[in-house]
């Protein structure tokens, strides 16, 4: 996991951030995996409580205007968030992966989107230098 300033992190956009919780979230997932098979159930215990308040702040910024796909992301949140509480309680490694598997797909979607996003946007851009440039009258 990256650490960045808190200055850096108020240049981020809302969907930036997002990925970065998305990564922390994953990242404390695998750590508490390695505390598992290591039996330092403490950091185990410390890790998962951490992807569990990442979840709950990821449902807490969900854009409900989004439509549907907001009423979605919340109900699979709330599935890992109790998933995850029943792993801590278990240390069970196949219920982290799950969570993982799902994070993992939902981050990833999450990514694609931004990129394909900014392409968007700079073609958009493109398309209203273009315009300004076509009507654009030059004294020689």
């Amino acid at each position: 996991m990256t650490l960045i300033s808190k200055e850096a992190l108020h240049k981020k956009s809302p969907q930036e951030i997002t990925a970065l919780l998305y990564e922390a979230c994953l990242n404390n997932l695998e750590a508490a995996k390695i505390g598992i098979q290591e039996e330092n159930l403490a950091r185990a215990n410390e890790k998962l409580q951490k992807a569990n308040d990442i979840l709950e702040r990821l449902g807490a910024g969900l854009n409900y205007e989004a439509g549907i796909i907001a009423d979605q992301l919340e109900a699979v949140y709330n599935y890992m968030a109790d998933r995850l509480i029943k792993a801590n309680i278990n240390k069970d490694i196949n219920t982290i992966d799950e969570v993982l598997n799902l994070l993992t797909d939902i981050s990833s979607a999450w990514s694609k989107a931004l990129i394909e996003n900014k392409d968007i946007q700079s073609k958009a851009e493109k398309q209203k230098s273009n315009a300004y440039e076509q009507n654009s009258i030059y004294d020689n």
